[in-house]
């Protein structure tokens, strides 16, 4: 049997009809506050006892959450709303330009058509995705563009998607986007460091990396899609977090295999496992492939169900994503409406 997931569950809420249970529901708790993780010493036996990983049992588990936790009408209204808040709004691509990116800035400011916030009863300005995430030489370009609003800015960097160039590089364009006003930095690590074991170098790089960050969070890329296993997505992420990643996240979205459940589903209980150890909580951000409404409600049951509510604000969660606003917004309107428009109605950039 399924149990319906309500609206209350996705923020602090008495449940009421919408649209004010929305509004509520989509705000940050005044008093959510998340200590930043400083790292940890390389532990290799901590590793191993939590490197085991059944992945019968990891897709079993998806598919019950899937299937059991549903959510209707008004509540899922407030889960989309709560997945727009949790997004980082992206444009990777190789035809990006300053305009391009300006256009997304624009998009995250107002992420939503005027009708569409009228007759949810929300404040457009209140609801945004948290970030947008670009490539170093539009850094500067997006911090002017989302100033005073409250977005944050990422850069993807350290010779994204593979993380090839030497370190010494990948430092730098750390330090230059910094420089440049980003926020929060999406670094990538060589893959073959996993491949090889050589967990040490892995750890002392993403030190490096966290350090070049200073204040700026640090979201570690793994290429779970280049990964081959399970236990190899377990080992490096504890590495990441032990080096002191704020976040984890999953891929670059230029794999041939992004995001996926069960692998998201690891990489959660590894997150699990180092918040018990340490006490310290870690982001999580899925990227690549999560296009529709549907996939986002999704991830967000996941990440209510295996780590509860702190899991569902954007200092711990965020959706990597180029066009999942456009159909967040396309379900938005056929529940107020009952119809859906085409996408060009919906323009992201």
């Amino acid at each position: 049997m399924s149990s319906t997931i309500r609206e209350a569950d996705v923020g602090p809420s008495k449940v009421t009809p919408l649209p004010a249970r929305a509004a509520a529901n989509t705000a940050v708790p005044p008093d959510h506050r998340i200590a930043r993780n400083p790292g940890m010493k390389l532990d290799l036996g901590f590793m191993e006892s939590v490197r085991s990983v059944n992945r019968s049992a990891l897709e079993r588990r998806v598919a019950s959450l899937t299937k059991r936790r549903s959510i209707k009408a008004d509540n899922q209204a407030a889960w989309l709303l709560r997945a727009v808040a949790c997004m980082d709004l992206t444009t990777l691509n190789s035809n990006d330009t300053e305009e391009r990116v300006r256009r997304l800035c624009a998009k995250a400011i107002n992420p939503f058509r005027r009708d569409i916030v009228e007759g949810l009863g929300i404040s457009g300005e209140t609801i945004r995705p948290a970030a947008v995430c670009v490539y170093h030489p539009f850094v500067a370009t997006a911090v002017d563009a989302v100033r005073g609003t409250g977005i944050h800015v990422a850069a993807v960097s350290t010779a994204f998607p593979h993380g090839l160039a030497p370190l010494s590089t990948r430092l730098q364009e750390i330090e230059a986007s910094v420089r440049d006003g980003a926020d929060e930095i999406d670094v990538v690590i060589p893959r073959g460091l996993v491949f090889g074991a050589k967990w040490r170098e892995l750890y002392n790089e993403i030190v490096s990396m966290r350090a070049a960050c200073g204040d700026a969070h640090l979201k570690v890329i793994l290429g779970t899609g280049d990964l081959a296993t399970l236990r190899n997505v377990m080992l490096a992420s504890m590495v990441a977090m032990m080096a002191g990643a704020d976040f984890i996240k999953t891929s670059t979205g230029k794999e041939s295999v992004n995001a996926t459940l069960p692998v998201g589903l690891a990489m959660v209980r590894a997150i699990r496992a180092y918040f018990e150890e340490t006490g310290y909580l870690i982001g999580f951000k899925p990227a690549g492939g999560i296009s529709t409404a549907k996939a986002s409600l999704d991830w967000l049951v996941l990440m209510k169900e295996e780590l509860g509510r702190p899991w569902l604000e954007p200092d711990l969660f965020r959706f990597g994503a180029s066009s999942l606003l456009t159909d967040i917004e396309r379900q938005l309107e056929h529940h107020l409406t009952g119809h859906y428009s085409a996408n060009h109605r919906h323009a992201m950039a």
